[in-house]
Order: C-alpha cells, then structure tokens, then sequence
C-alpha cells in the first residue's frame, strides 16, 4: 500500500506517453499547392461595385456629400480626411435634399444650426409687460432677472399672453 500511489502515477504516465506515440504505418501525404504566378500586366479581378450606383460627390444643386464641420471650403464623396485641415469630414444631411431646392444655408456646415425663434416683444399690443415686479414697481422687462427699481426678482406674468 505504501507504494500504490507512485504505481497509479508511474502507470497513468506510461498509457499516457504511449497514447501520443504517432507511429502510424500509413503514409502521411502532403498536399502541395502549386505556386501561382500573377502576371503584372493584366489587371487584378478586383470585385468593383457597380458605377450606376455610386453616388456622386456633389448633388445637382452643387452641394457636397460629406463636408468638414470646421467650416473649411469644399467636401467629398465619402467620410475621408479634410483636405484644408485634416479633420474627418462629417455626412451633410442637406445633400439628399431635393436637387430642385436650393441649399438653406450657404455655409458649409454638415448640419447647420436651427434656426432660432423670433424673440417675443417685451411688451404685448396691449401694452403688458412679460415680466414684472412682485411688488408692483412701474415697468417691467422682457426676459426674467432683476427689477430695475427695487432690484427683487421679476416674476412672470401670465396676462401677457392674453
């Protein structure tokens, strides 16, 4: 008993080691590939897409596909480097527009800023201030802040949308 452990051991090595024996009496073969040689004067089987369904880099209305959105002159066909200052070129959603409409913007932004709201009057027709003072100064103002009489926080006033 004292040695069955070192027995176990010295066993499971020797099935081991035989089993990754690869002494097989079949001959192996190896399956060569001829060399393929490609002469430089023909040109590659390349798979190239379809010309009729490419996209041009400029619309009808001369507006570019992808523009830098740093605002550098001109564009290209696809999102490569600007050519000014190296900045990847960003997609201008206003090329896919209709090539009868003009362009909204003449600057070269890829998405032109939205247009902000007219500003509304400090004062309605019926001479109502937007804002005024809680505690009933004369006057008022057109944007929230601070009283210009007593210096008290203007509060909104609901009348002047009546």
């Amino acid at each position: 008993m004292k040695y069955f452990k070192i027995i176990t051991l010295l066993f499971s090595s020797v099935i081991f080691f035989y089993a990754c024996n690869d002494n097989t009496k079949a001959s192996k073969q190896e399956s060569l590939k001829p060399l393929e040689v490609i002469d430089s004067t023909k040109p590659l089987n390349a798979a190239t897409p379809n010309p009729t369904t490419l996209e041009p880099s400029q619309n009808a209305g001369g507006v570019w596909h992808y523009t830098c959105s740093k605002g550098c002159s001109g564009g290209a066909g696809s999102a490569v480097n600007c050519d000014n200052c190296g900045s990847l070129l960003a997609h201008n959603t206003s090329y896919h527009a209709k090539a009868n409409s003009t362009p909204t913007s003449t600057a070269p932004y890829a998405n032109p800023p939205a247009a902000t709201p007219a500003a509304e009057p400090s004062q309605n027709k019926a001479g109502v201030w937007h804002y005024t003072c809680g505690r009933g100064c004369v006057g008022g103002s057109g944007a929230s802040g601070a009283c210009g009489t007593c210096g008290d926080a203007l509060a909104h006033n609901t009348a002047y949308h009546q």
